[in-house]
C-alpha cells in the first residue's frame, strides 16, 4: 500500500487533493487542525469511491504535536511509510504592513513555512530511505508576485518556493523529487469572501480556476511519471501571472 499524507486535507484544495489521490490508489492521511466534522466527510467521500483512508489530527505549526502523531502513526504502520507528502495547510491573515500585528505575521508563517520544515524533515529519512519519495507544497501566485495586503502570505510562500528549490537538490540522489504549485485564484473557502466578479476581468481565461484542477497536477506531480521532474515551481492561475 502507497500512503500520502496531505495536511489541511478537512476542505478546499486539500480535501480534492485527497480525493484524487485517493483515486490513483493511494491510501491517504487526512490531516486537520480542528474541523473534525468536515476531516471525517472527506474520508466518507473518500471510502464511498472506493478508496482507503485514515484521520490524523494535529496542528502543523507544533512540533511536538507533530512528533507525537507521526510517531503514533509509524507505530500503527510498521512496515510502512508516507511516499508522498503534500504540504498543503496554509492561513490567511490579510492586512497593510502598516497596520499588521505581530501574531498575524507569526501565524501565517508558523502554519505555512513553519509547519513544511517540521512535518517534511520527519519524514524525509524515511523516503531517502527507500529512495523513493515525492513532496508537493503548495506555494501560491501570491509567493511568486507579492500581493499588496499579503505581505506575511507572500513572505511564506515565497520562502516555501526558495525551500523547494533548495531541498531538491538535497534530496534528488536519493530519488526524491520536490516540487511547488503556485495556484492563482481558486475557487475555495480562502477566497469565498473576494469580489470574483472584478478579479475574473483579470484572469485571462476569465474564471477562477477549480480545486479538482490543482488536484489534477497533484496527481501527476506524485505520479511515476513525474520522476524526472524536480525543483519546480509550477503555476496554475488561468494565465494571470506568467
Amino acid at each position: 500500500m502507497k500512503y500520502a499524507l496531505i495536511t489541511g486535507a478537512s476542505r478546499g484544495l486539500g480535501k480534492a487533493i485527497a480525493l484524487r489521490l485517493a483515486k490513483d490508489g493511494f491510501a491517504v492521511v487526512i490531516n486537520y487542525q480542528s474541523n473534525r466534522e468536515a476531516a471525517e466527510d472527506t474520508l466518507k467521500q473518500v471510502e464511498e469511491a472506493g478508496g482507503t483512508g485514515e484521520l490524523l489530527p494535529f496542528d502543523v505549526s507544533d512540533p511536538k504535536a507533530i512528533e507525537t502523531a507521526l510517531e503514533s502513526w509509524s507505530t500503527n504502520h510498521p512496515d510502512d511509510y508516507i511516499s508522498v507528502l503534500v504540504n498543503n495547510a496554509g492561513i490567511r491573515q490579510d492586512n497593510l504592513m502598516v497596520f499588521m500585528q505581530e501574531d498575524q505575521w507569526n501565524r501565517v508563517l508558523d502554519t505555512t513555512l513553519n509547519g513544511f520544515f517540521y512535518i517534511t524533515r520527519r519524514l524525509l529519512k524515511d523516503m531517502m530511505t527507500h529512495r523513493n519519495g515525492r513532496i508537493i507544497n503548495m506555494a501560491s501566485l501570491s509567493g511568486l508576485k507579492g500581493l499588496p495586503g499579503q505581505t506575511n502570505y507572500s513572505a511564506a510562500k515565497g520562502a516555501l518556493i526558495g525551500a523547494t528549490k533548495a531541498l531538491a537538490q538535497e534530496v534528488a540522489a536519493r530519488k526524491v523529487t520536490v516540487n511547488a504549485i503556485a495556484p492563482g485564484f481558486i475557487a475555495t473557502d480562502m477566497t469565498k469572501e473576494l469580489d470574483e466578479a472584478e478579479l475574473k476581468k483579470l484572469i485571462p481565461l476569465g474564471r477562477f480556476g477549480k480545486p479538482e484542477e490543482v488536484a489534477a497536477l497533484t496527481s501527476f506531480l506524485a505520479s511515476d511519471e513525474a520522476a524526472y521532474i524536480t525543483g519546480q515551481v509550477i503555476s496554475i492561475n488561468g494565465g494571470l501571472y506568467t
